[in-house]
């Protein structure tokens, strides 16, 4: 039987306190959201001043990523495209960009989604997060 890492509740808090801090550090209200490989939420967080809704997009950006092992741009990027078809995907709820996969050794072990700011910020948070691991 094979091994594989997966994300301890210490990692969790460390990718927590990291995206947390690049929020604040830019004045961004956002939810963040922690998913183990399977999607399962692990850890939800909205800084004051967040939109209610964000604590519902980034858990499902955060899914989609661990699911599809990709950033889920990549599925809104589809769509964009002309590929409506793939809104049907089931599991897959936050096809929106700001979800990012957790990588260890070559292994997916989770993902970090964002919700709050222009999309492309809400990733330079989940991946401040993630850095906030030192892989």
């Amino acid at each position: 039987m094979q091994t594989k890492p997966f994300l301890t509740l210490d990692d969790v808090k460390k990718i927590a306190a990291g995206a947390e801090a690049e929020a604040k550090a830019n004045n961004w209200n956002v939810a963040i959201a922690i998913v183990d490989d399977g999607g399962h939420l692990l850890w939800l967080q909205r800084l004051d001043g967040t939109a209610p809704i964000s604590s519902q997009i980034a858990p499902g950006k955060a899914r989609t990523a661990a699911l599809g092992r990709r950033e889920s741009k990549i599925y809104e990027d589809m769509i964009n495209n002309g590929r409506f078809s793939f809104i049907s995907a089931p599991g897959l709820e936050g096809l929106l960009e700001g979800g990012v996969p957790i990588v260890v050794d070559g292994q997916y072990v989770g993902a970090v989604g964002v919700s709050g700011v222009k999309s492309s910020e809400d990733v330079q948070i989940a991946k401040a997060g993630i850095a906030a691991l030192g892989l």
